[in-house]
């Protein structure tokens, strides 16, 4: 199990990664491997036909002072495309207002590939076109993005 943590409060803009800066817990096995701080390369090298992962990502999230009140969402993206099945979506009260969120996906990587993964701030309006989505949230310290090797 690898867990990678944002140790600063940090503003992302809409469709942004979340900044994981600290390592947690290290992957000694070269199995997950950070390339920018917030995204992760797993490796599917394995003698079975592929490499599986649970990505869990969680954190308190926050509409920033000033911004308008809307559905805000975090996600799991793969290869920076969000897994819709990640999304986890919150809709604050007011803005300031702290919320945390926890989703998971299970990720497959073929035997010999590598895929990346991320935690980021996507769309949370999307099943009301009238409303946009605020241009930024703010991810309180301490977010995770937690990788477990499952098969």
């Amino acid at each position: 199990m690898a867990s990678y943590v944002t140790t600063t409060d940090n503003l992302v803009a809409l469709n942004g990664t979340i900044p994981f800066n600290s390592v947690s817990i290290p992957c000694n096995k070269g199995n997950v491997v950070p390339l920018v701080p917030g995204i992760l390369n797993l490796n599917g090298n394995t003698s079975n036909r592929f490499a599986r992962y649970e990505v869990t990502l969680q954190g308190n999230i926050q509409i920033p002072t000033g911004g308008e009140v809307t559905p805000i969402a975090l996600g799991i993206t793969l290869n920076g495309v969000v897994i819709p099945e990640s999304v986890a979506i919150i809709t604050p009260a007011a803005a300031e207002d702290y919320w945390h969120v926890h989703t998971s996906a299970v990720v497959t990587v073929p035997c010999g590939c590598c895929l990346t993964v991320s935690g980021a701030y996507v769309d949370g309006t999307e099943d009301d076109p009238a409303t946009t989505p605020t241009p930024s949230i703010q991810v309180r310290r301490e977010a995770s993005l937690t990788v477990k090797r499952i098969a």
